[in-house]
């Protein structure tokens, strides 16, 4: 295997970054979905969700978050603030690949518990000095499964003291770097 000198190495990572740090990757990548809405709340919702279901075709990621998205109206934090259980009927047909409509109802109104209780997303994951970033993942994970649910819900909340590298959470907080 042919080593890279450092500039070679610079230059190929600069090419990189040019390449997928473009309005142009970004239209066609799951993370344009937050970029839509410009609130702190909306685009913390819409990129949770967003990630949660963020595993198979883009093509698909990208339509689905958008329907979910739509069924709120494309106002993720106001849904969420004032929805009443009926409001919550049209999800229960909301389906990406294994997450279906009985697990979106769950995030939903884990969500508003969230945005009622603790103020938002970001909250949830509570810093531990020198612990690292797993105990803060499992304080969010604690939280957000604190409502009654069905176990099979939580396979959508990757638990990282299972080994888990919750790729989808950790794209999460590449959103919130952002706002």
């Amino acid at each position: 295997m042919q080593r890279l000198s450092q500039k070679e190495l610079r230059s190929f990572l600069d090419f990189k970054y040019g390449q997928y740090n473009g309005p142009g990757f970004i239209t066609t990548d799951p993370v344009s979905i937050p970029h839509l809405f410009s609130s702190r709340e909306d685009i913390e919702i819409s990129g949770f969700l967003t990630a949660t279901i963020s595993w198979g075709l883009r093509k698909s990621i990208l339509k689905n978050a958008r329907a979910l998205l739509e069924m709120m109206d494309m106002a993720p934090y106001g849904f969420i603030k004032s929805f009443s259980p009926s409001d919550l009927r049209p999800f229960s047909r909301f389906v990406h690949r294994t997450f279906n409509g009985n697990d979106c109802i769950y995030f939903l109104r884990s969500l508003q518990k969230i945005y009622v209780n603790y103020g938002g997303l970001e909250s949830c994951f509570v810093p531990q000095p020198l612990a690292g970033i797993k105990p803060c993942i499992n304080a969010f994970r604690r939280i957000f499964l604190e409502l009654p649910h069905q176990p099979r819900q939580e396979k959508h909340i990757a638990d990282p003291f299972k080994g888990a590298s919750c790729k989808r959470i950790n794209m999460l907080f590449r959103i919130f770097k952002k706002v």
